[in-house]
């Protein structure tokens, strides 16, 4: 049964008929290519660029609080797909072509599941703003390879843009709303790690913090001997 998201007098139902179009005119090799993407590929990428991030992220100084900035990326995408359980639920929409004719459809299996939000978005989406508090770099790539997999779904015929747009809303809001409570429990957790035998995931070898030789000395001043304090600042997650 048709939802008032499905009205077929909006545009975002026009939207989704002009990009899913371009399916109809395309040579079938590309047509396979766009839903292998659409379905595995960008969501392999996402993984490529979490390694790589993992990767000089334990070569910085701040090893400890950037790998915990990493470690919030595959939670906040498993915590926002537990979200949209309840909501897809509620609004129970259904794909495009259950309620449309004239789409292109480029995957199978889809039938009897629900539109909104679109899973892949919001794991995309979750994925590319997590890297990017840690390195503004690879989310910028992260964010375009997000914008490349909504425009996917909806070249499959499997979404419409607004089931992408909330997929996109709702990894955002997650991960930008929880990061501070989840980095109060990642940070101290990444720092005990690096005392155990687990360290070189956390810090690459050679990197581990060493004391300070002046650490232990004492400097007298006008009150008498005291003890020097290093002073520490905490550096920017995306440096």
């Amino acid at each position: 049964m048709a939802t008032p998201l499905a009205d077929t007098g909006n545009p975002d139902l026009g939207l989704l008929y002009a990009v899913n179009g371009l399916a109809k005119s395309s040579p079938p090799w590309l047509d396979s290519l766009v839903s292998w993407i659409g379905e595995y590929g960008i969501l392999l990428g996402l993984a490529a660029l979490g390694l790589t991030g993992w990767l000089q992220a334990r070569r910085r100084p701040d090893a400890p609080v950037a790998v915990a900035g990493l470690l919030w990326a595959p939670l906040a995408v498993a915590l926002a797909e537990l979200a949209n359980l309840p909501i897809s639920s509620i609004v129970d929409r259904p794909r495009p072509f259950v309620d449309h004719t004239g789409l292109d459809v480029l995957v199978a299996g889809k039938e009897g599941t629900h539109s909104f939000v679109s899973d892949h978005s919001t794991m995309s989406m979750g994925i590319a703003v997590a890297l990017f508090l840690v390195n503004r770099r690879l989310g910028w790539i992260a964010g375009g390879l997000a914008l490349l997999q909504g425009f996917c779904r909806m070249f499959m015929g499997v979404h419409y843009p607004t089931d992408v747009v909330g997929g996109f809303a709702l990894a955002t809001a997650v991960v930008l709303l929880l990061a501070p409570i989840a980095m109060a429990v990642l940070v101290p957790l990444c720092h005990a790690l690096t005392r155990t035998a687990v360290a070189p995931l956390i810090v690459a070898t050679g990197r581990a913090a060493r004391p300070s030789r002046s650490g232990g000395r004492r400097r007298r001043g006008a009150a008498g001997p005291v003890r020097a304090e290093e002073s520490s600042r905490e550096p920017d997650l995306a440096a």
